[in-house]
């Protein structure tokens, strides 16, 4: 059978990832409620009863609470850290009273930044630490070093990045001797001009980075995991509520929707699966809060083993609304 790079690398066996900014309460500076532990427990149950076992934060998300409340039930679960593929990121910055929303790859808040993490967790290391989105002011060297002091630590095991190009990531393994395991990057049904080598088909389709220089290629070569974030693109294609669709969305409804009904499955599976179909053995990370809709998507993997090639050019001409290149 084949393996995703993760696997490789014996770090997670789990085919999708369960993202967990909606957990929380809201992007503020609240305290906790009992409500926001409850969503929580309830998530990350319906999570592991699909055979979920990695977990993605970030260390922003939710202010910061969405790493706190993950921490609270692990805290109640005791046996369940050593069950579970801990990734979070660091590297975005708020607006602060003299100063703007940033990135910051610097040496002293990458090691903040994941102290503050751990803390959070409740946990001693992180299975996988990623640079959140590229910093212009990116010194590889500095992170390098910053990668080793975590490494020797012992508080991250090993190292990542998300929205970066080939040509990046090359940069920072020139300086650092951690190997770049994952790259994360929003790719969907709505998002797919990962598939046609950097042809923009949605000029609206948001601020991800432009495939043209080969990061599908790089990533299968050099075995790291690409994970999908958004692949759900909001629902659009599940039964999400949709504001002036155009016919190419409507129709990609359609499809999953037949084909989700002729399979006897989920529009969740059917969407996932088609990501999870293309032989770099894409990640998914789901980020609903909603313990149904987390269930729907446990038959990805199938749906990904045994769809067709044809299946598989239906959808992709359907969302791209026209015939291929």
């Amino acid at each position: 059978m084949k393996m995703m790079p993760l696997q490789k690398r014996e770090i997670s066996t789990s085919r999708v990832v369960y993202g967990c900014m909606g957990l929380g309460g809201g992007w503020n500076h609240d305290s906790i409620t009992k409500d926001d532990i409850i969503q929580a427990e309830k998530a990350m149950e319906a999570a592991l009863s699909t055979g979920i076992t990695m977990f993605d934060h970030a260390d922003i998300y939710k202010m910061g609470k969405s790493e706190t409340v993950f921490g609270k039930v692990l805290r109640e679960r005791t046996d369940l850290r050593e069950k579970i593929v801990l990734q979070s990121k660091c590297g975005i910055r708020f607006p602060e009273e003299n100063a703007p929303q940033r990135y910051d790859f610097s040496k002293e808040h990458i090691l903040q930044s994941v102290d503050g993490t751990l803390e959070r967790l409740g946990v001693e290391y992180l299975d996988v630490l990623l640079l959140h989105r590229p910093d212009p002011l990116m010194e590889p060297e500095e992170v390098a070093i910053a990668f080793d002091v975590l490494y020797e630590a012992g508080k991250v095991r090993h190292f990542g990045v998300s929205n970066m190009t080939a040509a990046q990531m090359k940069l920072i393994q020139k300086y650092s001797s951690h190997p770049i395991v994952v790259n994360q990057l929003e790719m969907s049904l709505k998002r797919i001009d990962w598939v046609e080598q950097g042809v923009l088909v949605n000029q609206k389709a948001g601020a991800g980075v432009n495939f043209a220089d080969g990061i599908m290629e790089y990533c299968r070569m050099e075995d790291i995991q690409i994970q999908a974030w958004g692949p759900l693109a909001k629902g659009m294609f599940t039964g999400g509520s949709l504001v002036n669709p155009c016919e190419a969305v409507l129709h990609t409804k359609e499809v999953v929707e037949k084909m989700a009904r002729e399979k006897e499955t989920t529009a969740e599976a059917i969407v996932l699966g088609w990501l999870m179909r293309h032989p770099a053995m894409i990640q998914p990370v789901i980020g609903t809060a909603n313990p149904e809709r987390i269930k729907n998507c446990e038959d990805a993997v199938r749906q990904s083993e045994i769809m067709t090639r044809e299946e598989w050019y239906t959808l992709y001409v359907a969302a791209r609304g026209d015939k291929i290149p």
